[in-house]
């Protein structure tokens, strides 16, 4: 019945990203059979991408419920991957542009270019590889460990490879924040799931929570509620995080091929195109009480595309923020609508937006100059209407993931199971370790994910499973744990290093 359910959820889907893609493509001209074909590959290979994703990380949520004998191996999968579909839908994209802003500037404003294309495709094909390898063996590494890697990877083989001196390219500022949350969470899993074990011991005497399941026998049925719900909580809050990550780099693919149809919102309505301009105003007027009497200079974007590569600041660094941000404002009062920029704008008017924003942002994170409380504040009203109008996600783009992933769910989820249920531990996985684990994975993402933070499923969960092992004092295999860590410790430089061979040699061998 659940493979009824999620087939008819599948085919109703494919007919709708369909409809939705193909009726947004009839809008526009594309040259030749070449766009269409980079499209629907690049689409094709993230989508992919979330398809390993799905039985590589999301295996994870299910592996306390089938080895409790809460719910049989089959039903359960379904289980987890509809809520990872429902989780994927409902996401609010932040995560999904966390990841983006961690690219060279200089590829994402040429994403439609030959290099872009060999970013996109480098950074996914190695971040596939990597997660099929260690799939095969039954580690549980991270696919966002990876994808973090294979980014990295691909910003320093751009940066050895240009002429321009320099760190143009990897925001380390950015790999920083992204990787201090990928480093904690595991921490958290682990000792947030020992405490709450504890915690159940002490204040929830009931024996059978912490004995052994016995063979063939269902666990008491308020148990059996709990350990279901915290696996929906978890596949919930997998789809919700996890999923945003391919959804980036599926718009960064849609901007570069089709910009007439996904560069700008063309969703933004005459009067929120009235609030951008009020906020690019009071930005503006922020921005020149801080620029003092410097000359305007001739050519923005120039200026602060060298800020955004570098992280130097110049005199006329503010100045030309103060120009860019009046002059995206007089165009757009000119337009009075997003759905009349004329075609060939659209992607310089995209580009110069995002050159504002992470300029606007770069500036505020780095405390030079000290804006104060109410100007920080303007400036993030003037960088939320920027991000409106082009950090946005169709609805068919998310139907399209959460597909992905709840079908990467269903197909190959037992090796990852096998390894978090059986090899762990020494003993068994009991009632109350596989709740204080799935309990702790889902608080851990759904916090990550208000704040825009990318966290591992497979850290969380597995370090969980580990901390209630400790807590109970029924000891850990060692092996698996040293086997769990190389593959952690290895996961960043393989696939910084597969990604950057990758990207060079899209560069050099298919020409431009």
């Amino acid at each position: 019945m659940g493979l009824i359910v999620f087939g008819v959820i599948f085919t109703i889907g494919s007919i709708y990203i369909a409809s939705h893609l193909f009726g947004d493509l009839s809008h526009v001209r594309l040259a030749g059979a070449l766009p269409y074909v980079l499209l629907f590959t690049a689409l094709g290979v993230a989508l992919g991408f979330e398809f390993v994703n799905g039985f590589h990380d999301t295996a994870n949520a299910v592996a306390t419920v089938i080895y409790t004998k809460s719910l049989d191996a089959s039903l359960a999968v379904v289980w987890s991957g509809f809520w990872n579909f429902v989780g994927v839908l409902v996401s609010s994209g932040a995560v999904a542009f966390s990841i983006v802003s961690l690219l060279p500037v200089e590829l994402i404003l040429q994403v439609g270019s030959h290099a872009g294309f060999a970013m996109v495709f480098a950074l996914l094909t190695a971040a596939i590889i990597w997660n099929l390898g260690t799939w095969y063996f039954g580690l549980p590494a991270s696919s966002s460990h990876t994808l973090i890697g294979s980014i990295i990877g691909v910003g320093l083989a751009n940066e050895l490879m240009s002429t321009r001196t320099g760190t143009s390219g990897v925001d380390w500022t950015q790999v920083v924040s992204v990787g201090n949350s990928l480093l904690l969470s595991p921490i958290i899993g682990f000792a947030g799931a020992a405490v709450l074990l504890l915690v159940a011991k002490r204040f929830i005497p009931r024996r059978e929570l912490y004995q052994e399941p016995k063979a063939a026998e269902r666990p008491p049925w308020w148990i059996r509620i709990l350990l279901i719900g915290t696996c929906m909580g978890v596949s919930f809050a997998h789809g919700s995080n996890d999923g945003q990550k391919g959804m980036g780099l599926i718009m960064l693919i849609l901007i570069g091929t089709v910009p007439t149809a996904y560069a700008l919102n063309r969703a933004v309505s005459p009067g929120q195109v009235h609030e951008f301009v009020m906020a690019s105003r009071q930005a503006g007027a922020v921005l020149d009480a801080h620029a003092g009497s410097d000359a305007p200079i001739g050519e923005p974007r120039e200026e602060l595309t060298r800020y955004l590569r570098t992280r130097v600041a110049t005199p006329g660094t503010i100045v030309a923020l103060r120009q860019a941000v009046n002059d995206t404002a007089n165009e757009m009062s000119m337009y009075q609508s997003l759905a009349n920029v004329p075609d060939d704008r659209i992607g310089n008017v995209r580009n110069d937006l995002y050159i504002v924003s992470e300029s606007m942002r770069l500036m505020q994170a780095s405390g030079t100059p000290k804006f104060s409380v109410m100007e920080r504040n303007q400036l993030a009203a003037y960088r939320k209407q920027v991000d409106n109008s082009t950090k946005f996600i169709p609805i068919w783009v998310k139907v399209a993931v959460a597909i992905a992933l709840g079908l990467g769910t269903m197909v190959g989820w037992k090796r990852i199971v096998v390894t978090v249920g059986e090899k762990i531990g020494k003993s068994h996985l009991t009632y109350a370790q596989g709740a204080a684990a799935e309990i702790t994975a889902m608080a851990t993402i759904s916090a990550a994910d208000m704040f825009g933070l990318p966290v591992s499923t497979t850290h969380v969960l597995s370090s969980g499973v580990a901390g209630t092992m400790a807590a109970n004092r029924s000891g850990v295999q060692w092996t698996t744990i040293q086997r769990l860590a190389m593959a952690w410790v290895l996961t960043l430089p393989m696939s910084i290093c597969l990604s950057a061979f990758l990207y060079w040699l899209f560069r050099t061998m298919v020409p431009g």
